[in-house]
This record gives C-alpha cells, sequence and structure tokens, in this order.
C-alpha cells in the first residue's frame, strides 16, 4: 500500500510543494509589534455597547449574506461615488483571492512590486496565475519605466499596488500610479490597508478609471480581530465577483461589531492620530540607532548589521517584531516594527540598544 507521502507528492500541484506556508511566530507573554496592529483597546464604553450587540447575536443563525446596513455604513465614510458599491470579504486575503480567481483566463498575469505584501504572489501561486515581480528602486521608490515596460510585455490582467506600500512603509507617487492605471490593459488594485495612517486615497479616483478597484481592511485600525475588508468599486465590477464570494463570508460577530465600531469611527480615527504622533517619535529614536526609512503607515522599515541575531536577541528580551531579512535581496538586513504603545515603543528602543551593544562587543 502507498504511504501517505506518496499520495501528496503525487496528487498536490508540484507548486504548492515548493511553498512554505505563511508563518505566524507564538507571541504569548511578549511585547507584540509584528504584525500592525492597532496596540489600543476601545474605550471601556465602548466596549459594553459591543458586548451588548454580542450578547444578543443570534449565533444560531446564518450571517446576513448581504448586510446591506454595513455597506450603506461604509459607503458613507468613503463618500463612494455615484454607481459605485461595496464587496465585504474575510479580511483583505480572500479578496486578493476572489479578484485572481475572477481574472485568471489561460495565460493570465498578476502583476506587483517587489518587495511588497506577499500575499499578492502567494495567492497568484495559489491559483496558477503567472506572476510578475517589478523591483523597486533601491530607496523603496517605484521605478515607472520598469513598471511600464513590464505592463507593456506582460499585459496584466490583474496588478496589485500597496499605498502605503507594505512591508516599506512608502507612498508611491501619485502620478506615477495613475500613468500606470492608464497604461494597464486589466484591472488595477489599490490596496489603501493602512489608510488611516496615510494622508492620501485613490477611492476619489473611482468615477475616473473604469479599471481601478480600491480594497481595504479594518484589520489595522482596531478589528484584526474581526477579519473584515471590502473592495470599493463600479458595481459592474462587484457584480461579477460577488459570484464568486463564498456565501457567508463574513461572520455573524464581526457583521455586528464592524458595525458598532463605525458607528464610532472618529473614536477609532482618534487612536489612529495616537499612532501617527507615536511613529513620529519613534522614528527620531530609532533613527539615532540604525538605518529607517519614512512611513506613512503604522509600523517603520530599518536596516541593521546581522538583522536575525538582532531579532533573535530582542524575542529574548521579550519584544517580537518582524524578521524580513532573507525574504527578498532587498529587504536584506531588514526588520520592521510595529508602532504600539508609548510604553511598549520605550521597551522595544531599550531592548533594541541592549541587543546592538551586545551584538558590537
Amino acid at each position: 500500500m502507498s504511504s501517505v507521502s506518496a499520495f501528496v507528492n503525487t496528487l498536490i500541484r508540484p507548486e504548492i510543494l515548493a511553498l512554505s506556508a505563511y508563518h505566524v511566530p507564538a507571541c504569548a507573554d511578549m511585547i507584540k509589534l509584528d504584525a500592525m496592529e492597532n496596540p489600543y483597546l476601545v474605550p471601556p464604553p465602548l466596549r459594553d455597547e459591543i458586548a451588548a450587540v454580542v450578547a444578543d447575536a443570534h449565533i444560531n443563525r446564518y450571517p446576513d449574506p448581504d448586510p446591506r446596513s454595513l455597506k450603506q455604513k461604509i459607503r458613507e465614510l468613503l463618500a463612494l461615488p455615484e454607481g459605485m458599491a461595496v464587496l465585504l470579504g474575510n479580511g483583505s486575503d480572500e479578496l486578493i483571492q476572489l479578484l485572481a480567481l475572477a481574472l485568471n483566463k489561460p495565460g493570465a498575469v498578476l502583476l506587483s512590486v517587489e518587495p511588497s505584501f506577499v500575499m499578492y504572489k502567494m495567492i497568484a501561486t495559489f491559483v496558477g496565475m503567472r506572476y510578475v515581480g517589478v523591483p523597486l528602486r533601491t530607496d523603496f521608490s517605484l521605478d515607472l519605466q520598469a513598471t511600464l515596460a513590464a505592463i507593456h510585455m506582460n499585459q496584466p490582467a490583474l496588478v496589485f499596488l500597496a499605498y502605503p506600500n507594505n512591508p516599506t512603509g512608502n507612498l508611491f507617487s501619485r502620478e506615477d500610479i495613475c500613468q500606470i492605471i492608464e497604461a494597464s490593459p486589466g484591472l488595477v488594485v489599490i490596496d489603501e490597508a493602512y489608510y488611516a495612517f496615510a494622508n492620501d486615497s485613490f477611492v476619489p479616483d473611482l468615477a475616473i478609471y473604469p479599471n481601478l478597484l480600491v480594497m481595504r481592511t479594518f484589520s489595522k485600525l482596531g478589528m484584526a480581530g474581526l477579519r473584515l475588508g471590502f473592495i470599493a468599486g463600479s458595481a459592474l465590477w462587484l457584480d461579477q465577483l460577488e459570484k464568486l464570494r463564498l456565501p457567508y463570508n463574513v461572520g455573524v460577530l464581526p457583521q455586528r461589531v464592524a458595525e458598532t465600531l463605525l458607528d464610532h469611527h472618529a473614536v477609532l480615527l482618534e487612536q489612529a492620530e495616537h499612532i501617527k504622533q507615536d511613529r513620529k517619535l519613534l522614528y527620531q529614536q530609532l533613527s539615532s540607532l540604525v538605518e529607517v526609512y519614512p512611513s506613512e503607515a503604522n509600523f517603520l522599515l530599518f536596516r541593521v548589521a546581522h538583522a536575525s541575531e538582532v531579532f533573535a536577541a530582542l524575542k529574548q528580551h521579550g519584544v517580537l517584531i518582524k524578521n524580513l531579512n532573507g525574504g527578498h535581496p532587498m529587504l536584506t538586513d531588514c526588520l520592521r516594527v510595529t508602532v504600539g504603545t508609548p510604553d511598549e515603543n520605550e521597551q522595544f528602543i531599550a531592548a533594541l540598544r541592549a541587543c546592538l551593544q551586545c551584538t558590537v562587543e
């Protein structure tokens, strides 16, 4: 009788066998600054309101398959132009996969820049779509001519651009992105996961470009545990994408809690403003120790000699950040830290100083 491994190696697609699963490290009893989460709980009165909403939720029933009230609140928050709609997803990852499935005709290409969000490339592999990554410049700015050349050569059906970019934190030139949208024969998706920490958005441009969609998640704003993302764009696009959305993909509790939180969106934006101020101070402190890159997100990318050793030493000090060394050639010796509370940031800086002193000695 054949072994299980023989069946696995025979039946699983070779490109899947070659993949490594997305790794989420254990974080118990650590200062968790690795996942770009909002470090603040919502205020106690709002927690009480959420508790009441959860207690009243009918978890014995399937969720609303088309939560119009929640969608309407999102429409109002974005001030969506006429003719635009909202598609909800279980985080942005599900939406990326849905888009790739929808546009994956034989020979279709998914194009993005590198380094950027790793799930663009991974999901292209999941669905069997050819992936093209265009390197950023050494300062992590967008190489417009190289990107336009890659679009001309590969004629991508789908282009993803993170705005701000993850893991570099910078906003690409708006003018460059507009040229990319205009030059693209396929759909361009602007991933605005970190919109709350930046000062620009392509939502107003949805009415200008027929091949443009904007994707967002509420995870970075303080709802990471709800796993709620959405795509905004023309109803003509989203009507087709709805056909691929699995039924009941957003649960009862995420729907109810998210709707409550969006009623208090100003509270979450106020927290985001605190994070932006804390980012400024953390940037200054990091700059005195290592090479750090400007950021319009809720994290900072920095480069340090012996990055993997520093990362391991920080864990020994009880601080968990993200080790990007080895993930991409342009990220050699790079680490990424989420902006935490002022106390968490101070503990991180103190631990980093100690680790750097140890590596020097």
